[in-house]
């Protein structure tokens, strides 16, 4: 067995010896990064295919690249920017139209799935001259603060409606065999996916509630 009692290090000789070990082992980081900011190979050029779909009750023929989003096609495209982008990951609600008659999140589905289908997005809802009863209802019960997830909320709200009337199960009411109610519990678990950082949520629902009773 070695004997290492008479090796002597000093504090000046182990600051050295840290120093260099460092320096090796930052060697090949340095080489990965310059690997890495290599320009990538050139990619796949776009596909454009031709897509057919009734926005707002209009027939709207687009040509779109195959990874154009509902919601790019939408904004980019036909300049309805009244839907608008925001988390671009499905998670808050800012982006949300009824495709026949179900309300989805246009920023995860592509453009080209939906052809033949009826849109509508919160420009074919109603107008200042000629406003939804749902959008009547915001404005009365100041349902939103900056506005930017508005479109969605109301867009989501009015399917909301439709979907308790037509018996549409949520996760409140999945195990209980029964129609769903028409209550706060239910309205807010519904409502759930539509998110308003300026939290004017108890607003919303006195909106939603106000045009759910006139429509029972």
């Amino acid at each position: 067995m070695d004997d290492f009692s008479d090796v002597k290090i000093t504090r000046r000789d182990l600051l050295i010896m840290s120093a260099i070990s460092a320096s090796a082992a930052a060697v090949p980081s340095m080489a990965g990064a310059q690997e890495a900011s290599t320009p990538a190979a050139p990619g796949i050029p776009p596909v454009i295919n031709k897509v057919s779909i009734n926005v707002n009750g209009t027939i709207r023929q687009l040509d779109v690249d195959t990874r154009t989003s509902l919601l790019d096609a939408l904004r980019e495209n036909l300049h309805l920017t009244g839907t608008k982008k925001g988390c671009d990951h499905g998670q808050c609600g800012a982006c949300t139209v009824i495709v026949d008659g179900r309300r989805i999140n246009s920023c995860l589905t592509l453009a080209v799935m939906h052809e033949g289908a009826s849109v509508t997005t919160i420009e074919g809802l109603g107008n200042p001259g000629k406003m939804h009863a749902m959008q009547t209802a915001f404005v009365k019960h100041d349902g939103y603060q900056c506005g930017y997830c508005t479109p969605g909320q109301i867009c989501s709200a009015v399917a909301v409606i439709g979907e308790i009337k037509q018996g549409i199960p949520s996760h409140v009411t999945a195990d209980l065999g029964a129609p769903p109610p028409m209550n706060a519990e239910e309205i807010r678990e519904r409502m759930s996916g539509n998110i308003c950082r300026c939290g004017a949520y108890s607003n919303i629902l006195d909106a939603i509630t106000e045009v759910a009773g006139s429509t029972t």
